[in-house]
């Protein structure tokens, strides 16, 4: 864990792995929620973890590497359900580099418990983990100028639900109608960091 100041009130905190991201987060939103610690925003990312509005980040920085920071899998947490319909036109692709048949591709999609490792890219798109590392998928050779909105995809270790129509590179494996982000609601987006997902195949409990 590396711990590097970032102008007089943040820290950008380095670690090892996006499960060791994740679990970061977790605990410093922890630590946050019972007035152990004040800062003002904790944007997790793919290996690192930025903390802005902080009072004393030198002290900080020098108190991370002592934490005990608790795995996920030790934390009981809601789940976010996702309805989807594995109806992507990259099925077949997906299963190619799977080496499965395509109707094998939903039954392990939908049998991985994901979590929200980081949010970008675009409002309330979520980059979730879950699936083995052997289920890693390239990104598509010709992006899409239009991809729409509700697809499921997958690219490189991660799954995402896009959130509105955009250009996109990822292979779609489905579709849903769960509204990921809604400006009228609170809060407006689906998923958050750290949050837990499962897709559940539409027609099955």
């Amino acid at each position: 864990m590396r711990a590097l100041p970032v102008g007089d009130r943040a820290l950008l905190v380095e670690v090892s792995s996006g499960e060791a991201a994740q679990a970061l987060h977790a605990e410093l939103v922890r630590r946050r929620a019972e007035g152990s610690l004040t800062v003002r925003e904790i944007v997790p990312a793919a290996r690192t973890v930025l903390l802005d509005g902080l009072d004393d980040p030198v002290r900080l920085a020098e108190s991370l590497p002592g934490w005990e920071i608790p795995p996920l899998n030790a934390r009981v947490e809601d789940t976010v359900e996702i309805p989807v319909r594995y109806d992507g036109p990259d099925l077949a692709d997906v299963a190619a580099f799977w080496g499965v048949a395509v109707r094998d591709v939903p039954e392990i999609h939908a049998a991985a418990g994901f979590r929200v490792a980081f949010c970008g890219f675009a409002p309330g798109f979520g980059y979730l983990t879950g699936l083995p590392e052997r289920y890693d998928v390239p990104r598509r050779a010709t992006p899409r100028t239009a991809v729409p909105a509700g697809s499921v995809a997958l690219a490189g270790p991660y799954t995402g639900v896009y959130p509105r129509s955009s250009p996109g590179g990822w292979q779609l494996i489905g579709t849903t109608d769960a509204v990921l982000w809604d400006h009228a609601r609170v809060p407006a987006a689906l998923l958050a960091p750290g949050a837990r997902v499962r897709f559940v195949p539409e027609g099955r409990p």
